[in-house]
């Protein structure tokens, strides 16, 4: 099994959605009527709302592969907490939104779901957020298990629409340690003077 993580392209929306239609009940809590569900993907998750999305500059969409197949994607946003609950456990400025992160249920326990964090955690990095913040159904044990697992702190909680009824969250977040490249960048390396005195007197002998 050959597993790659890569940003997705406008040409990708296709299998975006497609991902969605097959992920996202699995984040339903039990009882959540299946045309609810259906709704929000149609409305939401459609091959032209994702288009839209890999348009937008401020969300970074990245996809999962095994064997040259998609398998799992996540999405990013960048910028303020829109959500008043949100902004009030979410304290660490700047933040990023991890709104969407699903593997399809075939892959789950396969490490891919780890490969795929690891990947949407560093691009959160990349642009120089100091922290990714989450929203995860209080019911879905799994998403649950694995978040914390992954470093992400309960911090809160919140409310998400779907359909007619507001579903019940946790909100997460992870802090971020700044990348190797930002790190490079901000404190370019410095050579020593190997001829300095003091670099002399710290040769071996």
């Amino acid at each position: 099994m050959t597993t790659t993580v890569r940003a997705a392209a406008v040409a990708d929306g296709v299998f975006l959605h497609d991902l969605a239609a097959a992920t996202f009940g699995l984040a339903c809590p039990p009882g959540t009527p299946p045309e609810d569900a259906r709704a929000f993907v149609s409305s939401e998750l459609s091959v032209q709302r994702f288009e839209a999305y890999l348009a937008d500059a401020n969300r970074a969409i990245l996809l999962a592969e095994v064997d040259g197949s998609a398998a799992g994607y996540s999405m990013l946003i960048f910028g303020e907490p829109t959500d008043a609950d949100v902004a009030a456990v979410v304290t660490a400025r700047p933040t990023v939104e991890l709104s969407k992160f699903y593997v399809l249920a075939e892959s789950h326990g396969t490490g891919l779901s780890s490969e795929l964090m690891a990947a949407t955690v560093e691009a959160a990095r990349f642009r120089g957020a100091v922290s990714t913040w989450l929203g995860v159904n209080q019911q879905n044990g799994r998403a649950n298990r694995f978040y914390e697992k992954s470093g992400f702190s309960l911090v809160g909680t919140k409310q998400f629409a779907l359909g007619d009824r507001l579903e019940d969250d946790f909100v997460r977040e992870l802090s971020l340690e700044p990348s190797p490249d930002m790190l490079s960048a901000i404190v370019p390396s410095v050579k020593p003077n190997i001829n300095s005195p003091t670099a002399q007197r710290c040769q071996p002998e």
